[in-house]
């Protein structure tokens, strides 16, 4: 039984089918089904019941798949800290990113980091904090940048500094110059346009402000939301580092005076797993 065996295992069983696993593998399907039978010779169990209609793996196939992941997870693991051995000078570092944390954060990160590693490069990944979540589990990125909340079971995490919310808008609300804040209730049947992972969140700190927002748009675009509001088509709530994303000098701008609505970014990895060294020295840039 070796690496090769295995990974032809795995295969057939995240595929539920030898034919999809060998065209996954590019390989002839009768050369699978033959080294599938070698390796239950082998180990002198059967690991698969197949039928013309049925494909259903056995305890004993159960166990081996566990082994296999963890296996193929350590060789690889292996052979990463290995070729990490020059202390992290050279390589790639991915890293996932929601898009706001992109353009306001990461840019900063990036150029500090470049000027003490320059032979290190860069994959960027964009996409809601679930979809980073997601590269993130499946070892596309090793480094993800999310908002808050999220799961200390199975992330390591640096917290950055929280943030309030924002209402901006073109409206001509006659909010009070000589004020920075305002109060929730100042919103009060305005339409208000509001990211979707934000949604939640904004309707109960109206409800315990004592009224139902008037949502008129939900989105996952930050840019979107505050160009509706540039145009005087809503009042736009926003965490308040996202008014950097845009340039529109006709937008006002007032924090909003209520405790429940901060919001937080974190720098996260999967807890107990692999961490490159670029990586590591990335993450010291949060740390310093």
């Amino acid at each position: 039984m070796d690496n090769r065996q295995l990974t032809y295992f795995l295969a057939i069983v995240e595929e539920g089918n030898i034919t999809k696993a060998a065209e996954r593998l590019h390989i002839a399907q009768p050369y699978l089904s033959q080294q599938l039978k070698f390796l239950e010779d082998e180990l002198g169990v059967k690991l698969i019941e197949r039928t013309t209609r049925k494909f259903q793996i056995t305890d004993a196939g159960l166990m081996l798949r566990r082994r296999a992941e963890q296996i193929l997870e350590l060789t690889e693991t292996t052979v990463k800290e290995l070729k990490d051995f020059d202390e992290g000078i050279q390589g790639t570092l991915s890293i996932g990113s929601i898009a706001t944390a992109g353009a306001t954060l990461l840019e900063d990160r990036v150029y500090t980091f470049h000027k003490k590693y320059p032979n290190i490069s860069f994959q960027i990944r964009e996409g809601s904090t679930f979809k980073v979540l997601e590269m993130l589990k499946s070892r596309v990125i090793e480094i993800g940048i999310i908002r808050t909340p999220l799961n200390p079971e199975i992330l390591e995490s640096i917290y950055l500094p929280s943030e309030p919310m924002v209402a901006a808008t073109s409206i001509d609300l006659s909010w009070s110059k000589n004020e920075e804040s305002i109060y929730l209730t100042e919103l009060k049947n305005q339409p208000l346009l509001v990211d979707r992972r934000y949604e939640n969140m904004i309707i109960d700190a109206c409800e315990k402000s004592g009224f139902q927002p008037k949502i008129l748009c939900v989105n996952d675009d930050p840019r979107l939301i505050l160009s509706w509001a540039n145009k005087g088509i809503g009042v736009a709530i926003v965490p308040a580092t996202w008014i950097n994303l845009v340039s529109m000098d006709t937008l006002k701008i007032k924090e909003i005076n209520a405790p429940s609505l901060t919001t937080q970014t974190a720098i996260v990895w999967l807890k107990n797993k692999y961490l490159s060294t670029p990586a590591r020295n990335f993450l010291k840039t949060f740390q310093e």
